[in-house]
């Protein structure tokens, strides 16, 4: 009770919105097998469970643990001192849990061959960021390299965060990135969204037709996204 009582004390106030899981009341991207488990950890540690930034960070650590290990940092792009207050930030004595060398971290980055892509991606979310204090901008940043990264992923984005649906990571992108969010007033799938402000930023065009409503592909830019993750 009092390790609990001195745990509240240090908590920040959230600044995530409360959402419920989902309309139907079921998690449509719940990870399985060992990436559950670490999860669960880094969820039963989390400040706040409910924020869907908090939940898309926790799904992307898993997921970065599953498939590399927790002998290598996460996040490509974010140093240990970044990753280490992330952590402590978000899901407090989750690097204990996890048994997390952060002497050793210091020198062990992964090597992502697609690092170019996080970068442009990481650009553009942050020049897209809501105005805020020097605090949360660092909290912001983390954020970008959290979708960015989840963004290589081959499902829908919000699958790959390990998100409920779609509708918390809608939250997250009018919450954290609302001049970018802005952008897509024809809600179009954000990964598909965000790729494409960067092929616009490179005056590059990869579409086949002169305009989106006109396109044959128009479904699979702009069509539901409930289907089950790959």
């Amino acid at each position: 009770m009092h390790a609990q009582a001195r745990r509240a004390s240090r908590r920040r106030p959230s600044v995530g919105l409360y959402l419920r899981v989902a309309p139907s009341g079921v998690h449509g991207a719940l990870p399985s097998g060992s990436r559950l488990a670490l999860w669960e950890t880094l969820v039963a540690c989390a400040i706040d469970a409910a924020a869907p930034e908090v939940l898309a960070v926790a799904g992307v650590l898993a997921t970065a643990f599953d498939t590399y290990g927790t002998h290598v940092l996460p996040l490509t792009g974010l140093g240990v001192a970044d990753t280490r207050h992330l952590m402590a930030r978000w899901f407090p004595g989750a690097d204990v849990a996890l048994a997390l060398d952060w002497r050793a971290l210091a020198s062990a980055e992964r090597v992502e061959p697609r690092d170019d892509e996080i970068e442009d991606l990481v650009a553009l979310l942050t020049q897209g960021a809501a105005a805020v204090a020097t605090a949360s901008r660092r909290e912001t940043v983390w954020l970008a390299h959290v979708l960015s990264q989840a963004s290589l992923g081959d499902n829908h984005l919000w699958q790959d965060l390990h998100l409920p649906s779609r509708r918390e990571l809608s939250a997250l992108m009018n919450r954290w990135f609302p001049t970018l969010a802005a952008r897509n007033d024809r809600d179009m799938k954000w990964k598909k969204f965000l790729y494409k402000q960067l092929c616009d930023q490179a005056e590059i065009s990869i579409c086949r037709a002169p305009s989106c409503s006109v396109c044959s592909d128009h479904a699979h830019c702009f069509g539901p996204e409930d289907a089950a993750a790959a």
